[in-house]
């Protein structure tokens, strides 16, 4: 069975850092994500939705990212409740994030100060060069096979000898 979530959008406040007893990093944060469609009177609509990150990735939220920051996280679903001070049962629904990734650079985020891009700057840009690497290269026009996708004008000439099957 599969039990993915993954989420693209702005933190709505500071992620909030905070350890449990055994000293375990745990951090909440709520991304507002944007529906893929307009209301009637075409406003844009977004979802609100909880997230809590562990240990290490949980220092780092805390530390590189803040409110209107661009965020990604996958990771699972996770519901709970618990007894509200009016005794009534309380249900809960997070996203347990497996993996954070930083979506802009940090002079792009809203309410970042100048010192703070100043010592925060090379984890971001390791994070950049990641996902650099691992993106396919596209090309258009001319040149190159290799796996690279193209955009040609014409479709290209494909025999029944070209296909591997």
């Amino acid at each position: 069975m599969i039990h993915r979530v993954v989420l693209v959008g702005r933190l709505t406040k500071d992620p909030e850092l905070k350890y449990t007893q055994s000293g375990i990093a745990v951090c909440r944060f709520t991304l507002a994500c944007n529906r893929p469609f307009k209301s009637e009177g075409g406003e844009q609509q977004a979802d609100f939705i909880q997230c809590v990150a562990w240990r290490k990735q949980a220092e780092n939220v805390a530390n590189y990212l803040r409110k209107g920051s661009l965020a990604g996280v996958d990771g699972r679903i996770q519901t709970g409740s618990f007894e509200g001070q009016d005794g009534k049962r309380v249900y809960t629904t997070e996203v347990v994030a497996d993996s954070t990734q930083f979506l802009e650079p940090k002079s792009n985020s809203s309410g970042n100060s100048n010192s703070s891009n100043n010592t925060q700057q090379a984890p971001q840009q390791t994070n950049q060069k990641e996902q650099t690497n691992t993106q396919p290269n596209y090309q258009t026009g001319q040149g190159g096979y290799g796996g690279q996708a193209q955009a040609y004008d014409v479709p290209p000439n494909v025999t029944d000898d070209d296909l591997p099957f």
